[in-house]
């Protein structure tokens, strides 16, 4: 159950669609003077190295924010792309661009300095919770963050509503455990009973699993039967050409890895999806690789 950790992932093109969202649903959140309860149910270590031997290996990184990085669109990028960009480089102010920020510190970054907002980070895995710990405690004022070693789908309960009816839940699990889909799901129901006014960001990856194709489809039926607006988006690079090659009978393929990732929001801003129109098409042409690309903007509610 401990076996997946992010910072084989970190920077990905998942972290790209992920956090990108997630940035701009803070500056939402954020606009208006009612204090702010976020709580990350999967926060995983917070930092991470791009040099480091986990993203050395899997060098996911370069279909990612290094491609990013390097392309055009970097120079002169739509808002929406612009504000996560500028908060990366925020973490590297060297210039030499080593540190990715997780959800935790992205969220960190965008909170305000009022002690009436709050960020909850719960995190199961011994080594990321205990890295997150640490990470936190160097922040110059961590008060308004709580590090909790505990699931999160239990966690959130007790946090929700918060007393200003304002604020945000992320769910990312890993998705690693087959019942992962079912409890968000699960969660989201609970959640929306107890807590309907609440902005709610589930990220999922897109992989050959029933349950994978299922969620978004679950989650758009709890939101219409609580009549609750929705977006969902999805970012598909498609697989690299010199992995799709066909392979010799008994030889085991390449693995691609992830290709492709969705986010899907209850209760979204209702100024998201546009620049999401524009800037995907703009992602996919930058960090495409091959066959399957694309990707998908839709709402409803």
């Amino acid at each position: 159950m401990f076996s997946y950790r992010h910072g084989f992932h970190a920077g990905n093109h998942a972290d790209v669609l992920k956090h990108m969202v997630l940035i701009a649903v803070l500056k939402h959140l954020t606009a208006k003077p009612t204090a702010v309860t976020v709580v990350d149910t999967h926060a995983g270590a917070g930092l991470y190295r791009l040099d480091s031997d986990f993203a050395g290996t899997s060098g996911e990184a370069q279909d990612g924010i290094v491609k990013l990085w390097a392309s055009p669109l970097a120079a002169e990028p739509p808002p929406l792309l612009a504000d996560y960009l500028e908060l990366v480089a925020s973490f590297n102010p060297s210039g030499k661009k080593k540190i990715y920020p997780g959800s935790p510190f992205v969220t960190q970054a965008l909170l305000r300095q009022d002690p009436r907002d709050k960020l909850w980070l719960f995190e199961l895995h011994p080594t990321d919770s205990k890295a997150l710990a640490d990470h936190v405690a160097q922040i110059e004022d961590h008060r308004m963050v709580a590090v909790k070693r505990e699931d999160g789908f239990e966690g959130l309960r007790a946090l929700i509503p918060p007393p200003s009816r304002r604020g945000l839940v992320l769910i990312d699990p890993s998705y690693e455990i087959k019942n992962d889909y079912g409890r968000v799901a699960a969660c989201i129901q609970e959640s929306l009973k107890k807590f309907a006014t609440g902005t709610y960001m589930v990220w999922y990856p897109v992989i050959p699993r029933p349950e994978a194709h299922e969620l978004p489809r679950r989650l758009k039926t709890l939101a219409n039967q609580a009549g609750k607006p929705w977006l969902h988006a999805t970012l598909n690079i498609g697989q690299a050409p010199e992995r799709a090659k066909t392979h010799t009978p008994g030889e085991q393929p390449m693995r691609q890895g992830l290709t492709a990732s969705g986010v899907f929001l209850i209760n979204p801003p209702h100024t998201l999806k546009a620049p999401l129109q524009e800037v995907l098409p703009q992602l996919v042409e930058v960090l495409g690789r091959g066959r399957g690309q694309g990707q998908v903007v839709e709402s409803g509610g």
